[in-house]
């Protein structure tokens, strides 16, 4: 049982809220109730967020590629210095990296995460003995940690728009359609092993890396479950694709494959007013990283037009350079300011911004994952953050103002608790296995540097 003075429910804001949890699921609300001696008791109580995109192991990069080299640096020239640094991976290392960051959201309000999982292969590109041995080791960092998990095998085929072959880079992701069939059926009966909550779906990693007649084979035989694929990140994305397929390729989406709710589209940051409007209505989520995207000099989503069609977002961490959901929200709606040169955007209509794009998050995100959660509601799993009311930041705040200065004005360090499908993971802002991970990560990144 929890006890919330304040707990943000489907149906608004609601006093001094006992929530009972059984099987990670929540059965019952009871507002207007005394706390009982049992009750873990919070301040305010929110929807945990879930984190629609994440590439864990570059979080061991973070802070490596901040340094300017001769000519002009890109996303090009970042994911050069990204394969370097993923040939040395080791499963042990990898699986160390992930665990810290799946605890590190947990701590900074995730409760789940979809992962966008592409190193497949050894160093060269020969497979371990078990394909799904990388997959395995995401499995254990989830296990060690009690995060929810969305796990999205990448299929990788090519080295660029037309077939190219892959780079010496690249061969740690290579599979071709058959190959990543047999891995996705041997990550299918690993996850058999995991929590309920947890969830399979399939990843095309982008039109550049595969192919229309093999993105057709692999959705005739994945026809359930979350879709995720990377679209119109860069304009160079843009420029190879329309010249390969004659179509952009947001646009070469909705007009030849069956685009839907199931499916999240990452980025999507350079789409024409058309393809805003019909991305938005089809019901796909737009998974959008602004942090990574700011970070890797991708461009600026379309996000008022989006809107106003009616779409669903949620946010990711992608690369990881930086772990929080706030950070993630703040920098949708300023980069919004910074190109329409206005304030509070990301809200259909009239009130409070953090609440309209905490909300819509939680809601969107629910869905890239294919989870069932993203409001406190019965039947809904317990993904359930805990924040400190009382932090100089929030005190003083009504309820209609409350997320206005969680998502523009607090620090992570205001989240005191997180529940993963009822797994009570973060206590007094700390991870229950922190110590352990922690350690864990530095002695394998202390052996992967010296590598």
């Amino acid at each position: 049982m929890i006890h919330a003075k304040r707990a943000l429910l489907a149906s608004g804001w609601a006093e001094n809220t006992r929530i009972e949890i059984e099987h990670g699921v929540i059965q019952a609300l009871h507002p207007s109730a005394k706390p009982m001696p049992q009750d873990s008791r919070v301040d305010v109580l929110l929807p945990a967020l879930s984190n629609l995109h994440s590439h864990s192991f570059q979080r061991a990069m973070a802070g490596m590629t901040e340094t300017r080299h001769a000519g002009r640096d890109s996303f090009w020239t970042w994911r050069k210095l990204m394969y370097r640094f993923m040939d040395n991976l080791t499963p042990d290392q990898l699986e160390a990296i992930a665990a810290l960051a799946f605890m590190e959201m947990q701590e900074a309000g995730f409760a789940s995460v979809a992962e966008f999982h592409y190193v497949h292969h050894q160093a060269g590109g020969a497979p371990y003995d078990d394909i799904s041995e990388l997959s395995q080791r995401i499995f254990a960092a989830a296990l060690d940690t009690g995060i929810g998990l969305t796990h999205l095998p990448v299929l990788y085929s090519y080295g660029g728009a037309g077939r190219q072959a892959l780079n010496a880079g690249q061969l740690r992701f290579g599979n071709d359609v058959t190959r990543f069939q047999t891995l996705v059926q041997r990550v299918g009966a690993g996850l058999r092993a995991l929590p309920d909550d947890m969830r399979l779906g399939i990843a095309p990693h982008s039109l550049r890396a595969t192919s229309p007649d093999d993105l057709s084979a692999l959705l005739s035989s994945h026809t359930e479950g979350p879709v995720h694929i990377h679209a119109a990140e860069q304009q160079k994305e843009v420029a190879d694709i329309t010249d390969w397929l004659g179509q952009r390729p947001i646009e070469w989406l909705l007009s030849t494959q069956p685009v839907g709710p199931d499916w999240c589209v990452i980025h999507a940051t350079h789409m024409t007013e058309g393809e805003t409007i019909g991305l938005a209505r089809s019901g796909a989520v737009a998974g959008l990283c602004p942090v990574t995207e700011a970070n890797l000099g991708d461009g600026i989503f379309n996000g008022p037009a989006y809107l106003k069609a009616g779409g669903t977002y949620g946010v990711g961490t992608d690369s990881n350079i930086a772990i929080s959901g706030v950070q993630e929200l703040r920098m949708l709606e300023y980069s919004q300011r910074l190109q329409n040169q206005a304030r509070n955007l990301m809200v259909s209509a009239e009130g409070s911004v953090g609440q309209a794009l905490y909300t819509s998050a939680a809601r969107g995100g629910a869905q890239a994952l294919g989870r069932d959660c993203g409001e406190i509601a019965v039947g809904r799993l317990a993904d359930l953050v805990g924040i400190d009311g009382t932090d100089p930041t929030l005190c003083a705040r009504a309820p209609s103002h409350l997320l206005d200065g969680l998502v523009f004005a607090s620090r992570t360090s205001v989240i005191t608790d997180l529940w993963s499908a009822g797994r009570h993971c973060v206590l007094q802002g700390r991870h229950r296995a922190r110590d352990q991970i922690v350690a864990r990560y530095r002695k394998a990144i202390s052996l992967l540097l010296e590598s």
